[in-house]
């Protein structure tokens, strides 16, 4: 088996290839006007890069036949795609590579409706990005809707997508290293979701390794991709990478958010002390009086 083994679907998307693809070209297109450094470039495409490998490859097969495997999968696509994606902020280069007719036409209107403007206040809240981002996982490891979602192509898509749409969005939230405003939460609310999403991770991750019995049947009955590990060691390997990288995720975002908070501050600093200093370099002698 060679590579190309490998990167052969599963499953075939188009709507996999067409968002990844659509990403790919914007990016590329905008990196090239606006200013972005190497190590920003980096950080896209291996999230991108990421994203693509383990939602349309041969990989998927495993994803769907072992829990551990569907569990690095969902690491994947809610933590580290997203993470370095946010990370690279690459909202600038995305911007740029839209045409500016379809920015001024589309683009700019549809964000200044108001639905849009409610949804994004809905969905940017930290109360509910936490509680979306927490909730996501442990609606989805629910023993029947995890069963139903293996079972069903359709809404197996949807949970995936989902987890991708959502760590898009907490990520961005949280790894966003400019001042509030423009960005809509200020570094140390920043810093206070991502540390109150870990929590609950590892209790869930703690909750599945413990557990004595068999949690998701589904996997033995649709058969194992690795038929040598045991249904309860590949149950504590999944909960295991739930409570330990998912978690050691958030911690990086809490430090990253830390950074991007002193930077802030340093530069704030800085700003006081040249307005407090600007009357008094400006200010003119005063007039000699002759006698």
């Amino acid at each position: 088996m060679n590579l190309l083994y490998w990167l052969d679907p599963w499953e075939p998307s188009p709507t996999v290839v067409i968002a990844v693809l659509a990403a790919a070209i914007l990016y590329a297109r905008g990196a090239r006007h606006a200013r972005v450094s190497l190590l920003r470039r980096i950080s896209f495409w291996f999230g991108l890069t990421a994203l693509y490998i383990a939602l349309h490859t041969r990989l998927d097969y495993f994803f769907e036949h072992e829990f551990f495997m569907h569990r690095l999968q969902h690491l994947v696509l809610h933590h580290l795609g997203p993470f370095f994606i946010a990370w690279s902020y690459p909202g600038a280069a995305l911007r740029a590579g839209i045409p500016f007719s379809w920015r001024r036409r589309f683009i700019g209107p549809a964000v200044r409706t108001q639905p849009m403007r409610l949804i994004l206040n809905v969905v940017f809240n930290p109360v509910v990005a936490v509680v979306l981002f927490v909730g996501l996982i442990y609606f989805w490891l629910l023993s029947p809707i995890h069963f139903k979602a293996m079972l069903d192509w359709r809404l197996y898509r949807v949970m995936n997508w989902s987890m991708v749409v959502d760590g898009l969005l907490f990520w961005w939230l949280v790894l966003d290293p400019r001042p509030a405003p423009p960005a809509r939460l200020a570094p140390g609310r920043r810093i206070m979701i991502v540390v109150a999403a870990i929590p609950p991770q590892i209790v869930l991750g703690a909750l599945i390794f413990f557990t004595p019995r068999e949690l998701y049947p589904i996997y033995s009955i649709c058969g194992r991709a690795f038929t040598w590990i045991s249904p309860i060691r590949d149950q504590q390997i999944g909960g295991l990478l739930l409570w330990i990288p998912g978690s050691m995720m958030s911690v990086f975002g809490a430090l990253i958010a830390l950074r991007h908070w002193m930077r802030l501050s340093a530069r704030e600093r800085l700003i006081e002390e040249r307005r407090r200093d600007a009357p008094v370099a400006t200010r003119p002698p005063a007039p000699v009086q002759a006698h």
